[in-house]
């Protein structure tokens, strides 16, 4: 049977029990699937309607073929002209269902003529949703369940087999689904069709999500020593607990792929018999991280790790897709088995949403009932293990917010960059100010900073402690409150205001005293996460502050700080320099006319 009977069978009411074979019989089955007689004046411009849809079912899954053998030599201009041929295609598929309706509607009114006092039965949804086809923007598609077209077709649905017939919104919803490839596109470009995505309720959600489908009862995991305070106690108070997976957390304290080498080599002795009992060795890394905004040697974790088969998982939000694409390593071994972003942070930017989600390869991610792939079984993938029984979905409102913040994150990033650069030295110009960023040159982040970051650019996560000014705590406490209205005292990151906070007191409180130093966090550490406020006037707030409340006690502490003219040239030398890396890192125009 030709390929193209098996494309049209796709469009079956009979798709899994059908025996006909060809576009005419699947017709005539059609229009007996229905009870309508094939001789009637109806019956026969039905049969003739059907028979043009099959027709074009696969005629349409040949132009996809085509497009797959051909894209990749094609002209700009050749692709410009199929893609706009293609985007009428669809108005015009569009078209014909929107014609549709008024017969649809007439049929359905006949059917529900209410008499007396009973109310009149609601519209059928799918007159109204149509003309949704064509909004320039996602649709929020608010709805609990969906409309389905027949027993088969379901029944696919439930078997995973039917990735257009959705069957309730905790599962998938088109808004989170518009979001999810989105993302897919951002994080892993070229090599998007390898990669599938799911979103969550929140970042913490999305972690939970992954960890919970990676690890087994007593697996080993090693972890980056500087992750998110939430992720800390996930893992020290659930994952780890006896009674609960037994997981065994092993703390990585580097940041560069010998160090790890090295590290690795020492847990898999400590634990040889366990790995030998059929336990497994799986990497959780957090880069940048929070809270000093550091970066580890993802790449060359990533390929040691993989040497072993070990799994990889990556947060990356700090970073968010602007300053690394990690997915987008040439060699395969180097990129993370799983990418995970609280969208809450930059990604959405307004600081009004909680969201998360975790990229993975395919079949990873989601398959069929009953398929298996690279040694992956269906029932391990992260869709039916975790997110199809947990309910920590994403709704279509959260996902239209997010959608719109990350129209706009590629010049928030820009923004952050600059501040960032320009707050971090103007604190390392001050002595008694110890300024964990890799920002500053001589830092021991700096070189992988610049290695593995675009462009170099830092993270706009960072610390500063004033250990070294010996203030007593009343003094700190008292300059620290005088931050506000520049700086925002809140307890979330990634988002347009500044905001700073002390991480011993709040994000990583849960750390017991000695985690929180082994981490770099002090009593006088403050977390900075720069926003796009002017930061000249985030200066002048921070130095106006030292002389209200550290001067009288430390006389001449503010004017260790650089001189005003000092900051203004660093602020525009600065801007210059990175609106310049940005703007002429895109491809030149003869590229683009190619």
């Amino acid at each position: 049977m030709s390929d193209n009977i098996q494309q049209a069978k796709q469009l079956s009411p009979r798709r899994n029990s059908s025996h006909a074979e060809t576009v005419q019989e699947l017709a005539q089955e059609q229009l007996q699937h229905f009870g309508i007689d094939a001789t009637s004046d109806y019956g026969q411009a039905l049969y003739q309607a059907a028979l043009h849809l099959y027709q074009t079912q696969g005629d349409v899954a040949r132009l996809w073929q085509v497009t797959q053998n051909t894209l990749e030599g094609l002209s700009r201009e050749d692709k410009i002209a199929r893609f706009n041929a293609k985007k009428f295609l669809s108005f015009q598929i569009a078209k014909v269902l929107d014609t549709l309706q008024n017969p649809f509607r007439a049929v359905h009114q006949s059917l529900h003529r209410q008499q007396g006092s009973q109310l009149a039965r609601n519209h059928y949804p799918l007159f109204d949703n149509v003309t949704a086809l064509f909004s320039a923007t996602p649709v929020v598609v608010r709805t609990a369940t969906y409309v389905y077209a027949c027993t088969e077709w379901v029944d696919d649905a439930f078997q995973g087999k039917e990735a257009t017939h959705q069957i309730y919104s905790r599962l998938l919803n088109p808004t989170a689904i518009s979001l999810a490839n989105a993302i897919v596109d951002l994080e892993a470009g070229p090599y998007a069709a390898e990669y599938l995505a799911w979103n969550f309720n929140s970042g913490m959600a999305a972690i939970d999500g992954m960890l919970s489908n990676v690890l087994r009862h007593g697996d080993v995991l090693v972890v980056s020593r500087n992750i998110y305070g939430g992720v800390f106690q996930l893992l020290h108070d659930y994952f780890a607990r006896a009674d609960r997976l037994a997981i065994q957390l092993e703390w990585f304290d580097g940041y560069q792929a010998d160090e790890f080498a090295d590290f690795l080599a020492g847990v898999k002795a400590r634990h040889a018999d366990r790995l030998a009992q059929g336990k497994k060795l799986h990497v959780y890394l957090e880069s940048p991280c929070n809270p000093h905004g550091y970066v580890l040697d993802v790449p060359g974790i990533c390929r040691l790790a993989h040497q072993g088969n070990h799994l990889v998982m990556l947060d990356a939000t700090l970073a968010t897709p602007v300053l690394s694409q990690p997915l987008q390593c040439a060699d395969k071994a180097e990129r993370p088995d799983y990418l995970v972003h609280s969208y809450t942070k930059d990604i959405c930017g307004s600081g009004a949403t909680t969201a998360g989600v975790v990229i993975g390869e395919n079949h990873r991610m989601f398959q069929a009932k009953g398929d298996k792939v690279n040694g992956v079984d269906w029932s391990q993938t992260m869709f039916w293990d975790v997110f199809y029984i947990k309910g920590a979905f994403l709704d279509s409102e959260k996902a239209f917010d997010v959608l719109n913040g990350m129209k706009t994150l590629e010049q928030r990033m820009l923004s952050k960059v600059i501040n960032t650069q320009v707050f971090c030295r103007f604190l390392a110009s001050h002595p008694d100010f110890r300024v964990n960023s890799h920002v500053v040159e001589g830092h021991p982040n700096a070189e992988l900073r610049r290695k593995l970051m675009r462009h170099g650019w830092p993270c706009s996560l960072f610390t500063v402690d004033m250990e070294g000014a010996s203030l007593d705590r009343q003094t700190f406490v008292r300059f620290f409150d005088s931050l506000e209205p520049a700086f925002s005292h809140q307890v979330s990151i990634g988002q347009n205001n500044t905001i700073i906070l002390c991480p011993a007191l709040t994000s990583h409180s849960e750390l017991a005293e000695a985690d929180q130093h082994a981490a770099g966090i002090f009593l006088t550490t403050m977390r900075v996460a720069m926003g796009t406020d002017n930061v000249k006037e985030l200066i002048a707030q921070f130095i106006q502050s030292a002389r209200l409340h550290i001067d009288p006690l430390r006389p001449g502490f503010s004017e260790k700080f650089m001189s005003p003219a000092d900051i203004d040239a660093l602020y525009q030398r600065v801007a210059i320099t990175s609106a310049e890396q940005h703007y002429t890192s895109g491809p030149s125009m003869a590229v683009l006319l190619e």
